[in-house]
């Protein structure tokens, strides 16, 4: 069963979000659109909307993490949800529970939607499949296979400084090997037009037959930057480092790490990208990640905005008329 079957419903509209891979345009364009009706939300005095109110929402995060797991929360909080956050690291399934055990427990107490985080691939959607159908999945990362919501909110970036996709050089740098991030971002730029991706990096961080993706794949920065609109800088993972993969972090760092003097290759308002957390001096200096250029800030509030808009959307609402 693939993913489609299981994350679109006979509509045609969300039920499940677990990748990225084979959504049309047009969907992807329908949850840029509503996110920006939840931009504004937060500068609101009372930051909530009553979509969700009465939904129980389960925070299911089998591995760390701050940004994701902080923005859906935020995200269920401004929708009205009930919220229920499990340390799964001293939940049942480390006493042999097994997943599914867990799973059909947490529906006995009558939940709406799951928000999976698991260092196994295909996890959210082994949970979609066995789920009952009241159930919404949302994986919030897998593996090295898929992480959609953080591929809208970069689009949701991407847009709001360079609101023509079509014309775009996107430019993807660094780990792209063991990136759930860099494959969620290309599925999302070429379904919504861009013709020029490139992905950069050293041959031993670069998937075998990446190019079946439609993108150019360059080894030397200089190159794979040269004239580009959007850089988006890939964290480069610690236990990488002690591997073949990577002979130091200063060699990494002297080659393929992002500087003032690199980035002249782009065009001169190209945008920086990060999904962090960020290693600074090993995959982008400072003075580049704090400068104007960059909009890694601006990623993290709109992932707020973006999982909003997927989570009342999975849930049944439309993004017709004001929130």
């Amino acid at each position: 069963m693939t993913a489609n079957t299981i994350q679109l419903d006979k509509q045609g509209r969300l039920k499940h979000f677990l990748t990225i891979e084979g959504l049309q345009k047009s969907l992807l364009v329908e949850i840029l659109d509503f996110a920006e009706s939840f931009a504004g939300v937060s500068g609101r005095a009372v930051k909530k909307v009553p979509l969700l109110r009465g939904k129980t929402v389960v925070n299911l995060f089998f591995e760390p993490s701050t940004r994701t797991s902080t923005t859906f929360d935020l995200a269920a909080k401004r929708l009205s949800a009930d919220l229920l956050n499990l340390n799964m690291a001293t939940s049942s399934t480390t006493k042999g529970e097994s997943l599914l055990d867990t799973l059909q427990t947490l529906e006995a107490m009558h939940s709406d939607m799951f928000i999976v985080r698991h260092s196994n691939s295909g996890a959210a959607h082994f949970i979609a499949e066995h789920a009952g159908p009241h159930i919404s999945v949302i994986n919030a990362g897998d593996g090295q296979h898929a992480h959609p919501t953080q591929a809208m909110l970069d689009m949701f970036t991407i847009r709001r400084h360079k609101p023509y996709f079509e014309t775009l050089k996107v430019a993807i740098v660094g780990d792209v090997l063991h990136s759930r991030v860099a494959r969620s971002d290309i599925h999302a730029l070429k379904s919504l037009g861009v013709n020029d991706v490139r992905v950069v990096g050293p041959k031993t961080l670069m998937p075998a037959s990446i190019e079946r993706l439609g993108v150019e794949v360059f080894n030397n920065l200089n190159e794979g930057l040269n004239d580009v609109d959007v850089i988006i800088m890939l964290r480069l993972q610690k236990e990488r480092m002690i591997s073949a993969n990577i002979p130091s972090e200063q060699e990494y760092f002297d080659r393929y790490g992002l500087t003032f003097n690199k980035l002249k290759a782009a065009k001169p308002d190209a945008i920086v990208m990060h999904p962090g957390p960020i290693n600074r001096g090993i995959e982008i200096d400072s003075q580049v990640a704090d400068s104007d250029q960059s909009v890694i800030l601006q990623q993290v509030s709109h992932g707020i905005a973006i999982r909003m808009a997927v989570m009342a959307m999975t849930m049944g609402n439309r993004p017709e008329g004001n929130i």
